[in-house]
């Protein structure tokens, strides 16, 4: 249940498999004494509030579900691209305010001739990446873990930071939060881009130093910014009363095709482990190998 902020032994001591979405994972979920599911089934793709070594070492596998989120997730963030490029948001309320006069004043850009900059070029993006091919637009990205080969198939020149920011008429966030890209979009960054570029943010709020992005979004820094996320959520920093962002509850790509997919692949990952077999899409791939959970599946053959 969503209303448990973070799993305690007793929520989970009842149950060989958990479907969760919000709670948190952390080392005070497990505790010897108690039973412990074999297999945390997340819905969704993020698990920065799961203890991942806390699992492995209690011999918990924890999935998540690419490929339930993948295609939701692409058209959400083109999605969100397109309102903000075409300042969908200022004309609906010019319409609401009986204010038709001033529509020549909020002039979009299209797509076409734009370079779009990718910060994570992992399973989801590369999806955004496919849906942008039929636009003439450049595309860039950065991520350490995208092969070459990779990278020639979906059409994107792999650049460092720095060039991702510079060049970039769009930088489109879809990277997981680690400790490496926390705050990867900080003051510097944003100091480097180009006035009339805009950010995206469809993955973590702390990606983005969302205090350097108000100051870049009020100074004129870079024209407008489209965040599904926050660095708190609900948000507290009084982004929403900027004019030029784009915002959504986290939950701009919850589609009812979204909850079906994510669905399915966290029940596929129950129904492989009470066969006894080992699920896909496990983060810590590392307990797979572990003895102790290799005889608590083989339990269950």
């Amino acid at each position: 249940p969503d209303d448990i902020p973070t799993f305690l032994p007793e929520h989970l001591a009842s149950y060989d498999g958990v479907l969760f979405a919000a709670p948190s994972v952390t080392t005070e979920s497990f505790a010897a004494s108690v039973p412990r599911p074999l297999l945390l089934a997340r819905f969704g793709v993020g698990y920065d509030t799961v203890d991942l070594a806390a699992c492995t070492g209690n011999a918990v596998a924890m999935t998540i579900t690419p490929d339930g989120a993948r295609k939701s997730v692409a058209t959400a963030t083109l999605t969100l691209l397109l309102a903000v490029l075409h300042n969908l948001v200022a004309k609906d309320a010019l319409v609401r305010e009986h204010n038709w006069s001033e529509r020549t004043n909020l002039m979009g850009t299209g797509l076409n001739g734009l370079t779009i900059g990718l910060l994570g070029v992992g399973n989801t993006g590369g999806e955004f990446l496919r849906l942008l091919s039929p636009f003439d637009v450049t595309l860039i990205g950065h991520d350490p873990f995208c092969p070459p080969e990779r990278a020639a198939e979906l059409g994107v020149r792999l650049v460092d930071r720095a060039e991702l920011a510079a060049t970039a008429d769009a930088v489109v966030i879809m990277a997981a939060l680690t400790h490496d890209t926390f705050h990867a979009v900080d003051a510097a960054f944003l100091a480097a881009m180009k006035p009339c570029a805009v950010v995206i943010n469809m993955a973590r709020g702390p990606i983005v130093d969302e205090q350097a992005l108000i100051g870049a979004l009020t100074s004129g820094g870079i024209r407008a910014a489209g965040l599904d996320v926050f660095e708190s959520e609900p948000q507290t920093s009084g982004i929403e009363r900027l004019p030029n962002v784009t915002l959504a509850p986290h939950s701009i790509a919850w589609t009812s095709e979204m909850s079906l997919g994510n669905g399915n692949s966290c029940v596929d990952a129950l129904l492989a482990v009470a066969a006894g077999q080992a699920p896909r899409f496990v983060v810590n791939r590392d307990v797979l190998t572990r003895p102790a959970f290799e005889q608590r599946l083989k339990e269950w053959r």
